[in-house]
């Protein structure tokens, strides 16, 4: 398996990859909706403010991560891992744990100094993430979930609090995925 950034050529298998894997899991709208951010994501989103990552076998994309930029006026070069998918007949055999700490390597080595996310803080523990409460570091849409709101510094340090609410990328707000 070979993980590399994803391109563009690949767009309509990686659509494809997040709806079905989403909508196996949650049902049709909710592959719909996170096919759509993934399609969004790409075509809308400035290239300098996404990295997307494959993991790739037998020229097959088995699985897909996103990281945006998460904008905060302390400057803070910040992003967040939003969506992640495995395809499902290759899940359990850690792949998307590959995948993430393939892609918070290749941010720290650019500079990237905080990774937040939205998710199982159990899953994401086994990458380094952990729970983050919006009075540290506020969510840039209200959560459905709070105890979801997780994160990790990339420079070694414990996250410290930050005052103002962050900004993210166009295909990201949309309060239904929040």
């Amino acid at each position: 398996m070979e993980l590399t950034p994803y391109h563009p050529d690949q767009a309509e298998e990686i659509i494809t990859l997040f709806t079905h894997v989403f909508a196996a899991a949650d049902g049709e709208a909710e592959g719909a909706l996170i096919g759509n951010l993934a399609s969004d994501l790409m075509t809308e989103t400035d290239p300098a403010d996404l990295y997307g990552f494959v993991a790739v076998e037998a020229g097959k994309i088995l699985g897909c991560i996103f990281f945006s930029r998460l904008t905060f006026d302390t400057g803070i070069p910040a992003f967040i891992l939003s969506p992640v998918a495995v395809h499902t007949g290759h899940q359990r055999r850690g792949i998307g744990q590959q995948l993430i700490k393939y892609g918070l390597r290749q941010l720290k080595d650019v500079g990237v100094e905080l990774v937040m996310s939205y998710g199982d803080p159990n899953y994401y523990a086994r990458v380094g993430f952990a729970p983050v409460s919006e009075e540290t570091i506020q969510a840039p849409l209200p959560l459905s979930h709070p105890g979801g709101w997780i994160g990790q510094s990339l420079v070694g340090e414990s996250i410290a609090p930050i005052a103002d609410r962050p900004t993210c990328v166009k295909a990201l707000i949309k309060p239904e995925i929040w």
